[in-house]
């Protein structure tokens, strides 16, 4: 397993257990989504690992976009009360990360709501970084 893959696990089971995000989501928190998914509804973008290395320590830093997805006719009010609420829940979290891993720092480094092709979506996107210890 690699450090991405480690932080991926920790941050969907974190966001499923904080009522903050659920109270908006239910249960539609996914890696991916399956089709015909109801709205509103979380998922995992891109990710980037970063070999951040020093004598002695073997560690990551580590990138994972979060994407929320509304529908409301286009309005981005809702993605954007969820895109802050999951930048609550997961700033300066203590995520526990499958071994051989251990967090070191996470934090959000910026949210924004763009339009989507589909005229009555919008989607939140919410950039986590995180630096991971690899004992």
């Amino acid at each position: 397993m690699s450090a991405s893959a480690a932080l991926q696990i920790a941050l969907i089971a974190h966001l499923k257990a904080d009522p903050a995000v659920s109270g908006h989501l239910g249960e539609r928190i996914f890696d991916n989504a399956p089709v015909g998914a109801s709205y509103p509804y979380l998922t995992l973008g891109p990710a980037q690992e970063i070999d951040d290395s020093a004598d002695c320590v073997d560690g990551s830093e580590c990138f994972q976009q979060i994407d929320i997805w509304t529908q409301e006719g286009g309005s981005q009010l809702s993605a954007k009360t969820i895109c802050g609420a999951v930048r609550q829940s997961i700033r300066y979290s203590d995520l526990e990360l499958a071994d051989p891993y251990a967090l070191v720092l996470v934090d959000v480094t910026s949210w924004s709501v763009i339009g989507d092709p589909d005229e009555k979506v919008a989607h939140g996107i919410v950039t986590v970084r995180a630096l991971v210890d690899g004992l």
